[in-house]
């Protein structure tokens, strides 16, 4: 299963970003092989809209979960239609962190109706 987590910064040491469609870098970790890809997020500057192509990326690097601080409307819409499953990590910790407290069942799902 691959697990997308917004970040601050590239690599699972990262800060965890909590803003979904204009985090920095999207870090996106296969749970089964335990190798972890970072993508610079061309959308951070970009005008409105970006939470459903935020979306799309996540798509389209397989991700079937997401891990986050929040999500706006329109993100949240495109989530929901794409079958994407988003948990809330709100604490300080690494991308690292966020994905054992997943693993662990620690993490709440974020409500997206």
């Amino acid at each position: 299963m691959i697990v997308g987590i917004t970040a601050r910064a590239a690599g699972t040491d990262a800060p965890v970003e909590q803003r979904f469609g204009r985090a920095p870098y999207f870090v996106f970790v296969d749970t089964e092989t335990g190798k972890a890809e970072s993508i610079e997020n061309p959308l951070v500057d970009a005008a409105g809209g970006v939470g459903p192509r935020a979306v799309q990326m996540f798509s389209e690097h397989g991700a079937t979960v997401v891990i986050t601080g929040q999500v706006g409307g329109n993100a949240a819409k495109a989530l929901e239609v794409g079958g994407l499953k988003v948990y809330a990590y709100r604490g300080s910790g690494s991308v690292a962190d966020a994905l054992a407290e997943y693993t662990a069942g620690n993490l709440q799902p974020l409500p997206l109706a």
